[in-house]
């Protein structure tokens, strides 16, 4: 079988490891960009995303890049502290929670990609369309040198937000969706804050700051941070992505945010670089899989940011695409068990998003007590915070209970092979033990 995929950012890139993990080989990916820079800032790969990872053995090369967050934390405006959860393995998950520059992870995803499945990423390919027959898919890229088909048996829109294979099967989607707030993102070295490995969140659905480590205190007792800064402000959203911008009036948006634990204006104007995005998502389709092509990660269900959960789906997306493949009768009985897998759990969380998502205490915070308050549990119950972060890791497919109790994505073949692999060299290195000792024992013998 051959498979053709359409983007090479973090879900193109996981679904090629996915595919060769169930036993495919004949894999294409045809990406739009001239080269893979590693551009970006941070994220957050939740322990049902690091479980993914590490059924596919890369747990290790990932977690390498980042720090494992043991909490998160969420406070008002004021600093005052609302509620904090233990994260990864604190949480009692089989896996933890990593946090990571994006741009380090889609390079290390490439090289894995590489090392497994040797040179299959074509750059520079513009997506263009995309025919189908009853035995095959093609879709069409432009390149510098012209046009390139690639035909096979699957193709995969793994192309982003801005996806021109989700637009070609829903010519009248229209552009992402702004939820009228505007992000500014960067790292910065500063002094370790709290205990060093806590992720926080503060504010409200209208002004909000986010930062945690990604890399480990040094010496000095500095780390950097992943911070998002963000403000409901005027205009339509269409901002350019990615743009580098001047921090001083950002600083000035959070000039007052001075705590005792963390000096918001400072963390600010201590960014390398600052680059501007509209917060946009894109509004849930009726449809993803049409035949033999079908859609995943941002191209399927661009979502806020909210839960931190954007990169972790199309990790999910993936590795279940991968071994509905593997397991179905045929490729389009796959891609719509893969849609019906998929499609309405992305759809609630998406929902669950524009409503704030887990942060959904910040903005109760503030709705019922705008000044502060002497202690949380007089604006919201223990109860009431408790079940708001457990509904969210239900309805995002982490939470602790069902994540390791649910059975593997790893598709039975593989999963047989790979075990008669590992026993096969347990063997071979348990027979070259003995005949090691046999030789030592004669030579000492002699």
């Amino acid at each position: 079988m051959t498979i053709v995929i359409a983007g090479a950012g973090i879900g193109g890139l996981v679904t090629a490891l996915s595919l060769e993990a169930a036993g495919f080989r004949e894999i294409e990916i045809y990406e739009r960009s001239s080269q893979i820079r590693g551009l970006g800032v941070g994220l957050n790969l939740l322990p049902h995303a690091m479980r993914e990872l590490t059924e596919l053995g890369i747990d290790a090369r990932v977690a390498a890049l980042g720090v494992a967050p043991s909490t998160l934390s969420y406070y008002n405006r004021q600093g005052q502290h609302i509620w904090s959860e233990p994260r990864g393995l604190a949480a009692g998950y089989q896996w933890p929670q990593c946090s990571v520059h994006r741009g380090k992870l889609q390079l290390t995803l490439l090289e894995a990609v590489e090392e497994r499945l040797g040179n299959v990423v074509r750059l520079g390919h513009k997506f263009l369309d995309r025919t189908e027959t009853e035995t095959g898919v093609t879709a069409r890229f432009e390149t510098q040198d012209g046009i390139v088909e690639a035909t096979g048996d699957v193709l995969i829109g793994a192309d982003g937000i801005h996806s021109a294979l989700r637009r070609q099967l829903f010519p009248n989607d229209g552009e992402p969706v702004w939820s009228g707030l505007t992000l500014w993102r960067g790292t910065a070295v500063i002094p370790a804050f709290l205990d060093g490995a806590t992720m926080i969140m503060a504010g409200d659905d209208e002004q909000k700051f986010v930062a945690y480590p990604l890399e480990p205190a040094g010496e000095d007792g500095r780390m950097r941070v992943n911070f998002i800064a963000e403000k409901r402000v005027g205009g339509s959203g269409d901002a350019d992505w990615n743009r580098a911008i001047d921090p001083a009036p950002i600083v000035e948006l959070f000039r007052d945010w001075q705590y005792d634990w963390l000096d918001v204006p400072s963390t600010i104007a201590a960014a390398d670089e600052i680059l501007e995005y509209p917060m946009v998502d894109r509004n849930a389709l009726p449809q993803w899989s049409f035949g033999r092509t079908t859609l995943l990660g941002d191209a399927a269900h661009a979502m806020y940011p909210n839960g931190s959960n954007g990169g972790s789906q199309a990790i999910l997306d993936a590795r279940t695409l991968a071994f509905r493949l593997a397991t179905e009768s045929s490729v389009k009985d796959a891609l719509a068990a893969y849609d019906a897998d998929r499609r309405p759990a992305t759809a609630t969380l998406l929902e669950m998003t524009r409503q704030t998502g887990p942060e959904r205490v910040m903005v109760i915070a503030r709705e019922r007590a705008p000044e502060g308050f002497e202690h949380v549990h007089e604006v919201i119950s223990a109860a009431e915070l408790e079940q708001i972060a457990a509904d969210y890791k239900r309805a995002a497919g982490f939470h602790p209970d069902s994540l390791n109790a649910r059975s593997s994505l790893t598709p039975p073949a593989a999963a047989s092979a790979t075990a008669a692999s590992a026993s096969a060299s347990a063997s071979a290195s348990a027979s070259a033990g003995s005949q090691a000792a046999s030789g030592t024992a004669s030579a000492t013998s002699a």
